[in-house]
């Protein structure tokens, strides 16, 4: 498979930006595969502290899928929650619409059909993939490790094990104690939805989001979602982040060659 670092600029962000991509290598793939002209593509999203290098460096993703059909993208919000941001950083448009079409430009043969196009993430980029997903009808799988699904108007969960400060929070979803901060909670975001796209969700019991993952699963299903829930021993940290990877290649709707069959 290639690796590719791609830096672009953004007229969304107003700035250059960096995007990393995992393209499969067709001498690795079965010879249908090889002359595949519209590759499912999969958008990987990072945590907080993290960026567009965290996935390929914690994790063994490149090993993992080095004879599976599956182009990966992995985009960086910084720390702007994968959301238009009180402070001018439209993050969410830059990624969930202006990101897809500069890509295209890159690899036509990536997919633009919704039933090959699906997106992930952990932590602050679980979040991210159910808000994307939700908001803009064009994904039919989405899945969360460790997300921060219940996220509340006032990031009082979050903040405790963050230290991040009120006014932080205010610079991404504007004045916490106004009624238009609702529009960022998943359930507002989940009652527009088409109702379409499959879900998938992992929290370890021991993850200090696994009780806000308990809630927010409940809810979100009671509106409609379509959530394939799990539940183990587990810490917020990659060493499970990289044991959920093979997961989701197998829960994902794609020809995933695991890595025994290989030996």
């Amino acid at each position: 498979m290639a690796f590719l670092q791609i830096e672009y600029h953004s007229q969304v962000l107003g700035m250059e930006r960096q995007v990393n991509v995992i393209y499969p290598d067709a001498a690795e793939l079965s010879e249908t595969e090889a002359k595949d002209t519209d590759i499912p593509v999969l958008y990987l999203l990072h945590g907080m502290g993290g960026n567009e290098n965290s996935w390929q460096k914690r994790t063994n993703i490149e090993r993992l899928l080095r004879h599976t059909n599956l182009i990966v993208v992995m985009p960086s919000t910084d720390l702007g929650w994968y959301t238009d941001t009180a402070y001018g950083m439209s993050y969410f448009t830059a990624i969930a619409v202006e990101l897809p079409q500069v890509l295209q430009r890159f690899f036509p043969y990536m997919s633009k059909k919704r039933e090959k196009t699906f997106i992930a993430g952990l932590s602050m980029g679980g979040y991210g993939a159910y808000k994307i997903a939700l908001a803009t009808d064009k994904f039919s799988y989405a899945a969360s490790f460790s997300g921060a699904l219940g996220l509340g108007l006032d990031g009082q969960e979050i903040a405790e094990n963050t230290g991040e400060k009120k006014a932080y929070w205010e610079g991404i979803f504007g004045d916490l104690k106004s009624e238009k901060t609702a529009q960022h909670l998943l359930t507002h975001v989940a009652e527009k939805s088409d109702k379409k796209t499959k879900f998938y969700a992992w929290c370890g019991y021991e993850d200090y989001l696994y009780q806000s993952n308990e809630t927010a699963v409940k809810e979100l299903t009671a509106l409609g979602l379509d959530i394939d829930y799990h539940t183990s021993h587990g810490k917020h940290e990659w060493y499970y982040w990289n044991l959920q990877l093979d997961k989701l290649f197998e829960w994902l709707p794609i020809d995933y060659v695991k890595e025994e069959r290989l030996i």
